[in-house]
């Protein structure tokens, strides 16, 4: 235990401190640990000072004088290393027009203690003007490093202790997750509600009008060009063997060419539309397996030709209904 005030010889002022003048209790010292953490260990630093507040510009301000006499007998009679001299820092500056600026400063020493043990720090003084202003000491408990009595070596940091969680730690958790499953599964539903509608608007959507949307994408000559064309030519026949078996009823995606038209001979298309989409269906084989380049002037005729087949059946279509429909209403009449 180290008891007692320590170096009263700190306080052998300068001359500025022989003069009279009051002897003013300003409070208490303070004692701020460089590393900050629950306990002070041996050697650890630390700042010990007075604080001086409001201090008219052009104050006079005398510390004690820390003298390498001094630093050896602290260190040697109380075991207390101080390092370095006196460091002051101007913490604040207060102007007012027409006014003596003011400042607040801080005054500290550095210091490390040598041994684990209860300190005692000395009182410290500091003249200010013709006042002396004493300020209150403080305690300082250092503890030695714990050591393991077996192996005799420092033991490890000890890890922070984990306590359990309550319920107020982990509701906003639990119900910011329900919150996102939530948004989540109601975007899935949404998403799969309007999907079924979008499958099912074009499940009712009828053949041709389906056909001539599909071929409106290909309405540009960008696709003419040689490296296009087998796309361009595949994708105007496909959409043309979808309408067919649709149409027609027969299963034209998966027939050649010659199937396919040997098919429709008996169908009621004219001969000119059966010769001149039988043409572009070859033109397209051509493309796709022969490595054949078509001219621009067959491939403008590419999409005039598959709207016109796609069309022409639909009106027909819808001529051989309407036919249907008066045969029903003569044959009710004759009935009648």
């Amino acid at each position: 235990m180290k008891k007692g005030f320590l170096i009263p010889c700190l306080f052998a002022c300068t001359a500025m401190m022989a003069q009279e003048g009051r002897r003013i209790e300003a409070g208490p010292s303070f004692l701020e640990p460089l590393q900050k953490r629950d306990s002070v260990l041996v050697w650890d630093q630390f700042h010990y000072g007075i604080e001086l507040r409001g201090i008219e510009e052009g104050t006079p301000i005398a510390l004690p004088a820390i003298t390498e006499e001094t630093r050896d007998k602290t260190a040697r009679e109380g075991h207390l290393a101080i390092l370095g001299d006196w460091q002051m820092d101007s913490v604040k500056v207060s102007t007012r027009k027409d006014t003596v600026a003011r400042y607040d400063i801080r005054a500290y020493l550095t210091l490390a203690p040598e041994v684990p043990g209860q300190y005692e720090l000395f009182p410290l003084e500091c003249l200010v003007g013709a006042d002396t202003l004493v300020f209150i000491h403080q305690m300082m408990d250092v503890k030695e490093p714990s050591i393991d009595m077996e192996t005799f070596e420092p033991n490890d940091i000890k890890p922070q202790v984990k306590f359990p969680y309550t319920f107020r730690e982990v509701a906003p958790w639990v119900l910011g997750i329900l919150a996102a499953i939530g948004l989540i599964a109601g975007l899935i539903m949404f998403l799969v509600r309007n999907s079924k509608k979008a499958i099912e608007a074009r499940k009712e959507e009828p053949a041709h009008l389906k056909a001539l949307r599909k071929l409106e994408q290909y309405r540009s000559e960008k696709y003419w060009k040689p490296e296009h064309q087998k796309a361009f030519y595949s994708g105007v026949t496909d959409t043309l063997r979808e309408y067919i078996a649709s149409r027609f009823e027969f299963g034209a995606r998966e027939m050649t060419t010659a199937e396919i038209f040997d098919t429709l001979k008996g169908s009621e298309l004219t001969p000119e539309l059966y010769n001149d989409t039988k043409d572009l269906f070859e033109r397209a084989d051509f493309v796709k397996f022969a490595k054949f380049t078509a001219t621009d002037e067959d491939n403008a005729t590419v999409l005039p030709t598959a709207v016109r087949f796609v069309s022409s059946t639909y009106i027909e279509d819808l001529q051989k209904e309407e036919e249907d429909k008066k045969d029903k209403v003569n044959y009710r009449e004759e009935e009648e």
